[in-house]
């Protein structure tokens, strides 16, 4: 084998595994949503840094909550979840499987939009809001009653 057939199979190998790790990077297996509540969230990696976190998600009320475990390479999406930390949130997530590295991430899942939910929802129909309850006003102090008048003799 010559050099200048050595380096075209080289370079042949390098081209094919950049576009593999290119389509892998910009092409999903699968979109979604999932709500919980984010409770860990952290940067992690030697050389690579990403954003690593898990979400506690309760189907039922009184039920066991089920983990999901996602990644984040956007810096502004992980401001957004760190500034939402503690609250119930709806994660916007991509499923990419394949990717050949942990350097992309530990997990197949990579939130790319996060936003607060303002509502429970306990069964359908039943809501419960998140926003603290407002009793009811007092009513207001009634006026006074004004004084009877006096009552006049009657003429006969």
């Amino acid at each position: 084998m010559s050099i200048r057939n050595a380096f075209l199979l080289a370079l042949a190998v390098v081209v094919i595994a950049v576009g593999y790790v290119l389509v892998i990077r910009y092409w999903s297996y699968s979109t979604g949503e999932r709500a919980g509540w984010v409770q860990k969230f952290s940067s992690k990696g030697w050389l690579c840094k990403t954003w690593e976190g898990e979400m506690a998600m309760v189907s039922m009320p009184g039920s066991t909550s089920e983990k999901f475990f996602f990644t984040v390479w956007d810096d502004d999406v992980a401001a957004q979840i760190n500034k939402v930390m503690g609250k119930r949130v709806s994660l916007h997530y991509e499923e990419k499987v394949g990717i050949p590295t942990s350097c992309f991430g530990e997990t197949r899942y990579y939130v790319t939009q996060v936003k607060a939910v303002e509502e429970i929802p306990l069964a359908p129909g039943v809501v419960v809001p998140t926003q603290p309850y407002a009793a009811p006003a007092a009513p207001a102090p009634a006026a006074p009653a004004a004084a009877p008048a006096p009552a006049t003799p009657e003429k006969k």
